[in-house]
């Protein structure tokens, strides 16, 4: 089991109020497998990815990656877990603006150990089967919304994780370029990754081969499956 969360919750608390962000949700997620997460905004979706993705430590419950629980770990170790394990894509991409698209798609290299020429060549690479090598000393400002989201799919890719955590990355896409971030994400599930994505989006549903809703911090009725 490459993700498992077992009861995990995590609560928000104010003066005035008290908001339980995830409720007591358990999830495993295989190898090969690409789930989508749905509901309304603020029912918990971008909290539940955090969760599990090591950002974000759960009041009550059980995170699991790869057999490992990231929380156990000292901040430093749970950093390059994460680099190592872990890609991570986001709608508003959080690509470093003074740095070109080559030095974005090497900076998870900074969180783990490796040969400096190798780890470059693979940056190349995935610039090259992102459609990027003529853009790859272009900073973020000189990209068009595809091509940054191409870009922060390539840094995701970098270390080779073996689960990718997506959260809207198809948000502020035009068509053509969605259906491009979804087909690699298809395509990392093919190859034996596992892809967990918090979504709006029905094109990225139907990508899924489940589906998971959450009402209130809980998921909400019985998996669906979209196979």
């Amino acid at each position: 089991m490459l993700l498992q969360l077992d009861n995990i919750s995590r609560t928000y608390a104010d003066a005035h109020t008290t908001v339980h962000a995830v409720n007591d949700v358990s999830l495993q997620i295989s190898e090969g497998e690409f789930v989508a997460v749905q509901g309304a905004s603020g029912c918990g979706k971008s909290t539940l990815l955090l969760t599990a993705g090591g950002l974000l430590r759960p009041d009550s419950g059980q995170v699991q990656v790869d057999g490992q629980d990231p929380y156990a770990m000292t901040n430093d170790v749970r950093a390059e877990f994460r680099a190592q394990t872990i890609g991570f894509v986001f709608q508003q991409f959080h690509l470093v603006p003074y740095l070109s698209v080559l030095e974005n798609v090497l900076a998870p290299a900074i969180a783990v150990s490796g040969s400096e020429s190798e780890t470059r060549d693979r940056a190349l690479q995935l610039i090259e089967r992102f459609g990027l090598s003529d853009r790859q000393r272009h900073v973020p400002a000189k990209l068009s919304s595809g091509e940054r989201q191409r870009t922060a799919m390539a840094r995701a890719l970098l270390n080779g994780p073996k689960l990718i955590l997506a959260d809207e990355p198809t948000g502020n896409l035009d068509h053509e370029n969605a259906d491009t971030v979804l087909g690699y994400l298809a395509d990392f599930a093919a190859d034996g990754g596992a892809v967990l994505l918090v979504t709006h989006d029905d094109r990225a549903v139907a990508c899924a081969k489940r589906v998971i809703h959450l009402q209130d911090g809980r998921i909400a009725e019985p998996v669906t499956s979209t196979a």
